[in-house]
């Protein structure tokens, strides 16, 4: 191993100055930080963000889609990449995808300021609305052509905003999202480093995980269709309830992913929606977005349909209508052994015990991994915490990953 590159480690204070800003912007005057993808505090965190690898003489630029992209390196030709995404959910944490993006920052850096003359160049990426406020994993998709593009048109954000409108507002052309793609062999390599989001390396007492497969995740949308009715004169047993309704479908589907899932299957029903505005009117029109998640694939599809035909025994019973329709969602995919090996070469040479684990979260690495060789580093998550405010992980650990991370990308970047 060369030990011009074996022995070079990420800055902490940088990476972490870096961290703490970042969790400030979109961040309202209550904590709460929420960047939806396009947003204004998203737009505010792109800039930052150039404006960080300029700092450090990186070119950096934003594709068709809206992924912010450094590269160092040699400029052309096949590229080693990590990264995750700037994007949060509603009031989320200050590490979750933001980590990932900022130590692929770091881990530039430190190649660019080694000087090094790797055979391949690397990119640290922040890709475009990750979390799905209007298409999950937008932008890992689009750079592997794995986008419906007929769908740009009609996505839309629980809020009923339009993406194509959002996209315009931030100065991306929808009609252009194709252009994103990357070429075949482009992407020789993805690692993406990430916190836990869940309790297990924690509670082992390690600090790194080595993701060997993520889920697959399918979400559908489902409205039942009632009669506005008196509540005060309408009989319970001569209603046309579509709440009740609803409420049946979705204590029927938890009793049967018990019955017939695995310890992976995970259901939500996160947005709900009721288009009745009084008390005393009876519910008629119930909007349920049902999400599905399985580290097999085959099993989420066979849930799926098995929801479709039970939405529509309730409905029946209920004396209901209902319509359903799949939206988005992300296929099941197994991380390359090779990337999982070079990681975990990468962690012993740090002398940093790691784990074997699979993903229940869905990411990035899972759509890149279609197109390359991917593989995903997790350090663990205080109290398995993550989707919510108070989300952290120890610097330390951080720093450790992020140490991993760079040492898996130099070994990516010179490997045959």
């Amino acid at each position: 191993m060369a030990s011009s590159w074996h022995n070079l480690r990420i800055d902490i204070d940088r990476l972490r100055a870096d961290i703490e800003t970042l969790s400030k912007i979109g961040r309202a005057p209550d904590g709460n930080l929420t960047r939806h993808a396009f947003a204004p505090g998203y737009e505010e965190a792109r800039r930052w963000l150039k404006s960080r690898f300029a700092a450090s003489g990186i070119a950096a630029r934003d594709d068709a889609a809206g992924n912010t992209i450094g590269r160092v390196g040699p400029e052309t030709g096949p590229t080693v990449m990590s990264g995750s995404h700037i994007d949060t959910v509603p009031d989320g944490g200050p590490l979750d995808g933001a980590f990932g993006v900022l130590a692929a920052l770091e881990v530039a850096r430190v190649i660019k300021e080694a000087g090094l003359s790797p055979p391949r160049g690397f990119e640290a990426v922040a890709f475009i609305d990750e979390e799905g406020r209007y298409l999950d994993c937008l932008g890992s998709k689009a750079v592997t052509g794995a986008l419906d593009l007929a769908r740009v048109a009609k996505a839309k954000a629980p809020d009923d905003a339009l993406l194509v409108d959002a996209m315009r507002g931030a100065g991306f052309d929808p009609a252009r999202l194709s252009e994103a793609k990357r070429k075949k062999g482009e992407i020789a390599a993805y690692v993406e480093l990430h916190i836990e989001q869940g309790p297990v390396l924690e509670a082992k007492g390690l600090p790194i995980g080595i993701v060997t497969g993520i889920v697959g995740v399918d979400h559908s949308d489902f409205t039942f269709y009632g009669e506005p009715d008196h509540a005060g004169t309408t009989p319970m047993d001569l209603r046309k309830d579509a709440f009740t309704g609803a409420c049946e479908f979705v204590s029927r589907m938890r009793k049967m992913i018990l019955r017939r899932g695995t310890p992976y299957t995970r259901l939500t029903y996160g947005i709900v929606k009721s288009k009745s505005a009084a008390a005393n009117i009876v519910p008629f029109e119930i909007y349920l977005k049902q999400e599905l998640r399985d580290t097999d694939q085959k099993l989420v599809k066979r849930l799926v349909k098995a929801s479709y035909k039970l939405a529509d025994k309730v409905a029946a019973e209920y004396r209901l209508r209902v319509e359903y329709a799949h939206t988005t969602g992300n296929t099941a995919a197994l991380m390359a052994p090779r990337v999982q090996d070079i990681v975990e070469d990468s962690a012993k040479s740090l002398n940093l015990p790691a784990h074997r684990m699979p993903s229940g979260a869905g990411h990035d690495a899972q759509v890149i991994a279609r197109v390359a060789d991917a593989g995903m580093i997790f350090v663990p998550s205080e109290g398995g915490r993550s989707h919510r405010r108070d989300e952290w992980t120890d610097w330390k650990l951080l720093e450790q990953g992020a140490n991993v991370l760079l040492q898996s990308v130099l070994r990516l970047m010179h490997a045959a």
